[in-house]
């Protein structure tokens, strides 16, 4: 466990707080670059993949705020993606709401869930709270398989719709074209990460991170701690949930798969292999995992193993992720460059 020292830091501002004193002209470079590659992503892979890419990169953010941030890692949070989708698309298969109200649901569906999974979960650490996020997502898993008539059971639920949007001044917008729908899924995804960003920046992010440090600590100043790591658990499944409604709508349909603790498993892949401290390193990972996954499956038939041996390689080699080497060759240079 940290020091209290490091804890102490983070509360009050101190070096391991985020960095405020970043120049804004770089922020703002850094942010228009995004923008940028998110816009061209479609034109240089198959828009579908593409599509896959954001919505992924979408719900593996929102599990880096229990991972990266709060230090909680839940293997429940397919459970949230998995109700969020359920709940967006039985509205959208018999047409009884417009889309952002679809999309709402999908969040206040799947943050409720998180709130009581989380109400049973938030107070267990380390292999307790993992197990029992487990437990969750599966008793979620047997629900969903059980319920036909709302999910459509094993064979998943189908014929979900992409609805239009109906903006004033601009009219109705539709997302049936794979490339009309990339771009609602990237504003989405943009939209998520710039509020994630938000969250993890403000004072509630720093209460989240000192805790992740030293929680009796971080609880001895004042702060409520389970209180906060809660309401983290339900913001990420909120997120979780919009994601799983996006999936659907790809796709239209949603299997009973996505639900499964295996697909919670892959999201914690996806934050791991991309790295935990940086808002970027969950979507590198998301767009690896997905690349690795149609590769490996070309290769053999039972390439849950290689991507298996993948994971294994980087948690031994580069315990911070891809981004981790990015940075390692980033300060190498640095080294060369700076000799007389």
């Amino acid at each position: 466990m940290a020091s209290e020292h490091e804890s102490a830091a983070v509360l009050t501002g101190g070096p391991a707080a985020a960095t405020s004193g970043a120049p804004r002209a770089a922020g703002i470079a850094k942010s228009l670059a995004l923008v940028a590659a998110v816009a061209l992503l479609p034109f240089a892979i198959p828009v579908n993949i593409a599509t896959e890419i954001v919505i992924f990169g979408l719900f593996a953010m929102s599990t880096n705020l229990l991972i990266g941030t709060a230090g909680l890692y839940s293997f429940g949070q397919a459970a949230f993606f998995g109700v969020g989708g359920y709940a967006a698309g039985y509205l959208a298969v018999h047409g009884l709401a417009p889309l952002p109200v679809v999309l709402l649901a999908a969040a206040l569906a799947a943050g409720l869930m998180a709130l009581v999974i989380g109400g049973f979960s938030i107070r267990r650490t380390g292999i307790y709270f993992m197990m029992l996020t487990f437990a969750f997502n599966q008793l979620v898993y047997y629900i969903a398989y059980s319920w036909h008539s709302v999910t459509g059971g094993e064979d998943g639920l189908a014929g979900i719709k992409r609805l239009p949007l109906d903006l004033p001044l601009v009219g109705r917008l539709g997302f049936d074209n794979h490339l009309a729908f990339y771009a609602l899924a990237a504003a989405i995804f943009l939209a998520g990460m710039a509020a994630l960003r938000r969250i993890v920046d403000s004072p509630f992010g720093m209460v989240l991170a000192a805790a992740r440090l030293n929680p009796r600590r971080t609880a001895s100043l004042g702060y409520p701690v389970h209180q906060a790591q809660l309401l983290a658990f339900v913001l990420a499944g909120a997120i979780a949930g919009i994601a799983g409604a996006l999936f659907g709508m790809l796709y239209r349909i949603m299997p009973i798969d996505s639900v499964h603790w295996v697909s919670s498993a892959y999201v914690v892949f996806m934050v791991l292999i991309g790295g935990t401290r940086s808002m970027l390193g969950p979507v590198i990972g998301a767009a690896i995992f997905i690349w690795l996954q149609g590769l490996f499956s070309l290769v053999w038939a039972r390439w849950p193993l290689l991507l298996g041996l993948f994971v294994i390689v980087v948690m031994l080699f580069l315990p911070g992720g891809v981004l981790d080497l990015a940075g390692r060759a980033r300060q190498a240079a640095r080294r060369v460059w700076s000799r007389p």
